[in-house]
């Protein structure tokens, strides 16, 4: 069989495949959370004192940094499901992102005058079904960059793995801030970051095998 009617039969089975659109993929990403927030809050689970404790500075910091995580770790995702691109900026600018944000947190949290000792701060039980709750907000939003690392061809599975599972829980974490009645600081670094754990680990382990499927 000569080299052209070689490369004929193995390339009759194939079908056009659509180019990927970062931009197109983003917006999808960006509807599908918009659509799950106003759902959220139509329920009636923001909490009832948002507009008193929203122009406090421990609520521009929780809000103002989780946005940040999300466009930083959710852009790195989606950029690095090209085999061109890889994660790796994006993720040490995520961890650099994330340690300036315990930073500012610890520094608000030392600020509390009176505050109880560390055991009563971190409320174990409440914070077990913060974490908890995070965790499955973060679903959504992880099946969206699933499906679209699938699509895409990531010459570095792990890290882009990786980068869903921070993007993925920094968006359950920004839904879940707006209903969390909790104020302190050190509570909220210590349960959200558990959260992260969670979903980052989560999509580290399955998401590689999915993409190969």
């Amino acid at each position: 069989m000569s080299n052209d009617a070689l490369i004929d039969e193995l390339s009759s089975g194939l079908v056009p495949v659509r180019p990927r659109n970062v931009a197109r993929e983003a917006a999808w990403l960006a509807g599908l959370g918009v659509l799950e927030l106003i759902i959220f809050l139509a329920l009636g689970m923001m909490r009832p004192d948002m507009a008193a404790v929203i122009g406090q500075p421990f609520m521009w910091w929780k809000l103002g940094s989780l946005a940040l995580l999300v466009a930083i770790s959710g852009g790195t995702a989606v950029q690095s499901f090209s085999p061109t691109i890889s994660p790796r900026r994006g993720l040490i600018l995520t961890a650099g992102l994330a340690g300036a944000v315990v930073a500012a947190g610890l520094a608000l949290g030392l600020v509390e005058q009176g505050a109880p000792g560390l055991s009563e701060r971190l409320m174990p039980a409440h914070g077990l079904l913060c974490a908890g709750s995070i965790v499955v907000l973060s679903l959504p939003m992880l099946v969206g960059l699933s499906v679209f690392m699938r699509r895409g061809a990531s010459a570095h599975a792990e890290g882009s793995a990786l980068a869903v599972g921070l993007a993925g829980g920094s968006w359950g974490a920004l839904v879940f801030a707006f209903c969390c009645p909790v104020n302190d600081p050190v509570y909220i670094l210590f349960w959200y970051s558990a959260a992260f754990a969670i979903t980052a680990s989560l999509a580290r382990l399955v998401l590689p095998r999915f993409a190969a499927l």
